[in-house]
């Protein structure tokens, strides 16, 4: 039976930590601990599991909710999302420096935490804060793994998050700053590195065919020596992935 996604709430209100805490508990997810300041939440994830933090920007204590966020970052392969009254550009530019994977501002509506926290775990690529591929491996069959969508990735579009199974994106195009993902019948946009995206897809059937391109193998349809194509779509393809392809088709 799959665990329940373990959530640290770091929030010095009170009154808001408790209905975070009840609307995250109706949703199914279960609370390790609920606490006000930095050095609380630092020992809860010295001794407890936690698959996710919720933090609370500005906390009562001398350290910040952005000085958790780093540690977290520098000691733990869990994802964190800043949950912030102060939307003031100069508090998110600092947020950011320690890449958080997601933010939500207060007010919000239990829909809002459900979604940000499920982006957020969906996209979340574990093993990738510097722990070794032995110990990612490892991660696979513990109980944290059971937090990831591991068959689809959420794109926005608008004003809902789209969940696009792996399987169904056919190739991703890097376009200035912004990545054009195609599936058979849609087009989103998203902005990322592409290579920091192909690091979210599973690796056995995403390949960067070109400095542009990240493709699906399952949906080439044909070759030649300088393309493939997908889906009546021409993409150029690099030396080193057409000998790859050619290998893989005389194996």
């Amino acid at each position: 039976m799959e665990q329940p996604i373990k959530i640290l709430i770091v929030e010095d209100n009170v009154i808001i930590a408790d209905d975070m805490q009840s609307m995250l508990e109706e949703i199914g997810y279960e609370i390790v601990d609920n606490v006000i300041v930095y050095e609380q939440a630092v020992e809860v994830l010295k001794t407890q599991q936690v698959d996710l933090v919720l933090i609370d920007i500005i906390l009562a204590s001398d350290k910040t909710g952005i000085d958790l966020g780093k540690h977290i970052r520098d000691n733990y392969d869990i994802p964190f999302i800043f949950v912030t009254s102060n939307s003031d550009r100069a508090t998110v530019e600092n947020a950011k420096t320690v890449k958080p994977n997601g933010d939500l501002v207060k007010p919000f509506e239990q829909q809002d935490l459900y979604t940000s926290i499920e982006i957020a775990l969906s996209n979340f690529t574990y093993g990738a804060g510097g722990k070794t591929s032995e110990n990612a491996d490892a991660s696979d069959d513990s109980p944290m793994s059971n937090s990831i969508l591991k068959d689809s990735i959420f794109v926005k579009k608008q004003h809902l998050y789209y969940r696009i199974q792996f399987g169904d994106i056919q190739f991703i195009k890097a376009d200035n700053v912004y990545l054009e993902v195609n599936t058979v019948d849609k087009k989103f946009l998203v902005r990322s590195p592409l290579k920091d995206y192909l690091e979210k897809l599973p690796k056995n059937k995403f390949y960067r065919a070109h400095k542009s391109y990240i493709v699906n193998v399952d949906h080439i349809d044909a070759i030649n020596s300088k393309d493939i194509m997908i889906n009546n779509n021409l993409i150029p393809i690099s030396k080193d992935f057409k000998e790859f392809i050619i290998s893989a088709m005389n194996s």
